[in-house]
């Protein structure tokens, strides 16, 4: 089932005025919850927490994730000078068979953390989409897969098959959709934190 959209903004502690985003990875489990203090990303998964300093994140990611139940998914994957990495997802668990996004509250909280992080003269690596090690062997295989699925098609339609070269065609046009998409979105590359690359984000 497709998830709902929310508001156009992250939510904000009514007491400081720290922005505020949290989502849940699963039905099981604790939320992922996130603020942005003064002095750095605070945040807490069930009982376990902390501040990462902004100037000590060491790298951080920006990618294209979708999953089966929820094909427009953002990731942003923060790597802290100590601690575990964290992750922050654009949709969010809300029953067995629906998931909901997050799509403007995620884009605000992910622009005014980079906003935080530039101000405060991080030396990161801001990195974008898939390693580079993942996607381009995934790429070679994409464009394999394609042109074998478009061999199908012919060779369907050459023995007067038009049912099945049909099914192939509709497969072949799913496939281009889903996983070009995917590629389209995650070519590896570096970004600036004041120009975050607008492929890798939800639309406003």
């Amino acid at each position: 089932m497709d998830a709902k959209r929310d508001a156009p903004a992250c939510a904000v502690d009514p007491d400081t005025g720290d922005p505020l985003y949290a989502y849940k990875p699963s039905l099981i489990g604790a939320p992922h919850e996130f603020r942005l203090r003064p002095a750095g990303l605070d945040w807490r998964v069930g009982r376990r927490g902390d501040i990462a300093r902004y100037d000590r994140i060491r790298r951080v990611r920006l990618a294209f994730r979708p999953v089966t139940m929820q094909t427009y998914r953002f990731v942003t994957e923060i790597w802290p000078e100590a601690g575990p990495r964290l992750q922050i997802a654009s949709s969010s668990w809300r029953s067995i068979a629906e998931q909901q996004r997050l799509d403007g509250a995620y884009r605000a909280f992910v622009c005014e953390l980079h906003r935080r992080m530039a101000a405060a003269g991080s030396t990161a690596a801001f990195v974008a989409g898939s390693p580079p090690l993942l996607y381009w062997p995934g790429l070679i295989a994409f464009v394999a897969v394609s042109f074998a699925l478009a061999a199908l098609v012919v060779k369907a339609l050459a023995l007067g098959a038009l049912a099945a070269a049909g099914l192939i065609a509709v497969i072949f046009a799913v496939f281009l959709w889903q996983a070009g998409t995917f590629f389209r979105r995650n070519r590896p590359g570096t970004y600036r934190p004041d120009a975050l690359p607008p492929n890798l984000l939800p639309r406003a």
